[in-house]
Formats: structure tokens, C-alpha cells, sequence
């Protein structure tokens, strides 16, 4: 099995923080495997990110915030990785984030790639790097090429290794790493995944973020819709012949998108085998 990790968002509520845990502690239970927490736009989750970093931390769980420097300042930025850091975490995930609701297109901040090369200009202690990679490029990307390259100014900055956004056709991503090589990238490339359990939440995230799903899978999720068990059922079969072709295909991690969910997760794990 590749090496594997579960994402998750910060609860809002104390009961939601401890059944969060509960959650996380089911899917790594007898792997080997860390955890991240996301971190809302603009910043707008740091205080929730922070707590709930901690009480997984607390639990024993290997855990990578996210992490987008955005406005703002920069000792700002550098004071909250010095927490993490000094709390125990040895991993983050840095992104450029997205825009805050209700800011335009002329919105400048810090990219990731600035991220990057400020904790490894200004931090000192040992810490592992990830950045986003798009194998249907970034929404808004001008072309395949310029995304590419993006991605190589990350890892040449300072990452060390980088988490793709979710995607349903793995010849998406076995394309993709082969335009890695050819481009002269090496960092091993973890396929992010997305169980299936709603068809209108998925179809709305997908949109936003640029995630193709396959007309055929659009059009029998469209079918299902309203039909909790037999689009979990459906669900559970379409990612986990997915894992299992990554796998084949010798990818060296998945990171799974959990929605703050074990048990779609955890079937897929479990269809797959020890």
C-alpha cells in the first residue's frame, strides 16, 4: 500500500472536535498515515485550524496544518509556524488559498511559492513541505503549461513533495506525472481523493475547483441522486477501482479528502485490502 493521509476541516463546535478525533483515529487505526487540516479563505479558520491541529496532535496523530500567507504579515505568518513548530509539527501544506468571499480578481496576495521560500529562508528548525499540484490544471491557470510550471517554482522554491486536487480519471494523473518528469520534476506526487457520498455537494465543488467528473459518472450520480445507499454504493466501487489503478500504477501516497467523514474513506481502505 502507498503511503496514505486523511484531510480534514476544522469543526465548529467542541462536540464536533471530539467526534473529529474519533474520526480520525478510525482511519488510522494499525496504518501508517498523518492528517491535515485545512485552512479557510483569507485566513478565516486560523483560530480553528490552530485548535483543532492541537487536539489531533494531543490525540497522538501526526498532523500538517495548511497553511497561505495571503495579506497577511509576514511575522504574523512566521509566529504561527513557530507555534506549530514548537507544538511538534514537522509537516505543513502550504497553499496560496483562496480568495476571500467577496474580493475580486484584483485581490493581490502571497502566493505559495512565496510561502515556501519564507520558511525556508526564515524558519531553521527540520520541516516537510507540501504544495497543491492540478493534474486537470488550476481553474485559474492560463494553460496546462503555465500551471506546470507554477508547480515547478513551488518545489524549486523549497517543497518536498506535493498533493494533487481530487480527480476521477487516473489516466488524468498518470499524464500528469509524466509531464512532471519530462518538465524535469522529481518530488513524488500524492493522489488526492474524494469519496463519493453526495451528488450535488460533489457536483458543486467540482465546478469551483476545476475537477473533471466523467460525463458517464455525472450522468449515473445525476440518476442516484436521492438514493443515499446506492450512491455510496456506486461511490465506494468508482474511487476504489480508481485507488486500485493508481496503485498498479505505482503511485507513492493517496490523500484522501475525508469531508470530516470516516466511513466512505474507511470502505474504500477496506475494499482495497491490507
Amino acid at each position: 500500500m502507498a503511503d496514505l493521509s486523511f484531510e480534514f476541516f476544522p469543526p465548529r463546535t467542541a462536540a464536533g472536535s471530539r467526534t473529529l478525533v474519533k474520526a480520525a483515529k478510525s482511519l488510522l487505526e494499525g496504518r501508517t498515515a498523518w492528517c491535515s487540516v485545512t485552512y479557510g479563505a483569507g485566513g478565516s479558520t486560523r483560530d480553528g485550524t490552530f485548535e483543532t491541529v492541537s487536539s489531533l496532535h494531543e490525540a497522538g496523530i501526526d498532523i500538517a496544518p495548511h497553511l497561505s500567507w495571503g495579506r497577511d504579515r509576514e511575522e504574523d505568518v512566521l509566529g504561527l509556524i513557530r507555534r506549530y513548530i514548537t507544538m511538534g509539527v514537522n509537516r505543513v501544506v502550504a497553499l496560496r488559498g483562496d480568495r476571500p468571499s467577496g474580493v475580486g480578481s484584483g485581490w493581490q496576495g502571497h502566493y505559495a511559492e512565496d510561502l515556501v521560500r519564507l520558511i525556508r529562508q526564515r524558519v531553521s528548525a527540520p520541516i516537510e513541505i507540501s504544495v497543491a499540484a492540478y493534474p486537470e490544471v488550476h481553474p485559474d491557470a492560463p494553460s496546462a503549461q503555465a500551471d506546470l510550471e507554477f508547480l515547478k517554482r513551488k518545489l524549486d522554491a523549497g517543497a518536498d513533495t506535493c498533493i494533487t486536487q481530487y480527480f476521477y480519471n487516473a489516466d488524468a494523473y498518470f499524464d500528469f506525472r509524466d509531464r512532471c518528469e519530462a518538465a524535469g520534476i522529481s518530488a513524488p506526487i500524492v493522489a488526492g481523493i474524494m469519496p463519493i457520498t453526495n451528488y450535488r455537494n460533489l457536483v458543486r465543488f467540482s465546478d469551483k475547483c476545476g475537477a473533471e467528473i466523467p460525463r458517464w459518472l455525472r450522468h449515473r450520480l445525476a440518476d442516484l441522486d436521492g438514493d443515499d445507499e446506492a450512491l455510496a454504493d456506486l461511490g465506494a466501487d468508482v474511487v476504489t477501482g480508481l485507488c486500485q489503478r493508481l496503485l498498479e500504477g505505482d503511485v507513492p501516497g493517496i490523500h484522501f479528502y475525508t469531508l470530516n467523514r470516516a466511513a466512505p474513506t474507511l470502505r474504500v481502505l477496506g475494499n482495497l485490502g491490507p
